[in-house]
């Protein structure tokens, strides 16, 4: 019986992006045992994927401790990809007003695919902040759906595109209050439209919320959002709305008029 290459080698492409993955600015070095552990694979094939990806240049091992880390080739990949993002050093003053102004983390996403992807992120207050915060990070990769930032993306999507993208979402429940179905999200994304904020309450993670505006383009589309994230309160989500909904969509614009 012949071999399904692609199958392997697409198993190979999504272990391999899963160990690069597993790095973040918290966890910048990590040796084998830990990365097995945290990818649920033996050591053996965790050395063999992490071997090739050391030989490639995508990681590189400390001499001292035997840890590996980001090579200089997948740190070349990042900085690319953020330094040809004009539109995060617009932002990042914009960001940091507003996190003053209000207190809370804010952040900058774009849309890949079904994802939302943050490209810049300014945190608030420390000690006010659930756990989440600190696992988030510029780079960090959240579904569309149960996010705030990946409401205000969809909604202004031209409906044969946004179609297309729905017809690829797996509504997984993520928080304890994430959208569950199509027809729901689609109810939602009709009040993104209306209201001009998106609204994501605890869908991502018990005890986060946070709510989002548009930024668009010169002509028009909606090239990015911009979000604050607002731990859990008593205080209801259409009232937070309200008091920082405002300001938020203020600080879109601002960054829209900059936008080519």
């Amino acid at each position: 019986m012949p071999h399904d290459d692609s199958a392997a080698s697409s198993q190979s492409l999504e272990r391999g992006l899963a160990i690069l993955g597993t790095f973040t600015p918290d966890r910048p070095a990590l040796g084998i045992s830990e990365l097995a552990q945290r990818l649920g694979l033996t050591r053996s094939t965790t050395h063999r994927y992490v071997a090739t990806l050391a030989r490639l240049g995508y990681l590189s091992q400390e001499e001292s401790t035997r840890k590996y880390r980001l090579g200089i080739r997948a740190l070349d990949l990042g900085f690319a990809v953020l330094g040809s993002l004009e539109l995060r050093e617009i932002a990042a003053p914009h960001l940091q007003r507003l996190t003053a102004a209000t207190g809370h983390t804010s952040n900058l996403a774009i849309r890949d695919d079904t994802d939302v992807i943050l490209i810049d992120r300014n945190r608030g207050r420390p000690g006010r902040y659930h756990h989440l915060e600190f696992t988030l990070h510029v780079g960090s990769r959240i579904p569309s759906y149960c996010s705030a930032t990946g409401k205000a993306l969809l909604a202004f999507l031209p409906q044969p595109d946004l179609n297309d993208l729905l017809d690829r979402i797996e509504f997984l429940p993520r928080g304890p209050r994430s959208v569950g179905s199509r027809a729901a999200l689609m109810t939602e994304l009709s009040q993104v439209r209306r209201t001009g904020i998106a609204i994501n309450d605890e869908e991502l993670e018990s005890g986060l919320r946070s709510i989002a505006a548009p930024v668009r383009s010169r002509a028009g589309a909606v090239v990015a959002a911009v979000n604050l994230a607002i731990p859990w309160s008593p205080v209801a989500t259409s009232d937070l709305a309200d008091q920082f909904g405002p300001v938020l969509q203020a600080t879109a614009r601002q960054i829209s008029l900059l936008v080519i």
